[in-house]
């Protein structure tokens, strides 16, 4: 399972970074222009952030998976979503900002079910709808600016909040339940494009969970057959900063 979890991130990442080289294509940075020129000396700017999400979860069997026969197997599902976000951007010096970028994020994970029910099978799915208020705090790191045209990578940590979660839902009413609060890392490669009004930023990164969001629902073996949940996402944002 973990094999054919790693082809499909694989294929997805590729169809990911695809999608960012189109994008970076559009801006035409023209030749020997410089935009913008005071902007490198700012202590400190602000944005917006636009953004579309795939994500799913990664999952461990509990060893009771083993001892029964009616779960036959679990898969994770990837589903799209979008993000909203808000950027401050505190610059350190030449080479190193600080970065705060709060998001609403709404997102999907499914899980996948094939249940053994009167010598028959057949597919059950878990949908879990996610609206996360998400708090990431990264450090930057710049590339030299050519003409109108910068590179960078990002690294660091976030906290998740899910307004959705069904933690306090009645344990028959959900196969599994998710913790509302979570925590994890994310890093990153984007772009910066010197506009003549803004800078135009797409960015790929991963964001991934780091909490068991599994909370144990017993009596039900669609819960019983796992032993943790954690949350993984690939994010493909569009920056407009000022």
């Amino acid at each position: 399972m973990q094999e054919n979890d790693f082809r499909h991130l694989h294929h997805l990442f590729r169809f990911q970074v695809g999608i960012l080289a189109a994008i970076c294509l559009l801006p035409i940075l023209g030749q020997a222009q410089w935009n913008l020129t005071d902007h490198d000396t700012k202590k400190y700017y602000f944005g917006i952030t636009l953004a579309y999400n795939q994500a799913h979860f990664h999952l461990d069997q509990s060893s009771y998976f083993l001892k029964q026969d009616t779960v036959l197997g679990v898969v994770p599902t990837n589903s799209s979503g979008f993000d909203l976000g808000l950027l401050g951007n505190l610059r350190l010096n030449n080479r190193f900002d600080l970065r705060l970028n709060p998001s609403l994020i709404f997102a999907e994970k499914n899980l996948q079910y094939l249940v053994n029910e009167d010598s028959s099978s057949r597919n059950v799915m878990q949908n879990i709808e996610s609206v996360i208020i998400s708090l990431p705090l990264q450090v930057k790191f710049k590339s030299d600016r050519i003409n109108d045209f910068r590179v960078y990578a990002i690294a660091g940590l976030k906290m998740d909040y899910d307004l959705s979660s069904n933690a306090r839902a009645k344990r028959g009413d959900n196969l599994i339940l998710i913790h509302s609060l979570d925590w994890g890392y994310e890093a990153g490669v984007g772009f910066e494009f010197y506009l003549p009004s803004f800078i135009f930023s797409p960015e790929i990164k991963i964001s991934n969970g780091l909490g068991n969001l599994l909370i144990g629902n017993h009596g039900y073996v669609y819960s019983n057959v796992l032993m943790r949940l954690t949350s993984r996402m690939i994010i493909l944002s569009i920056h407009l900063e000022g």
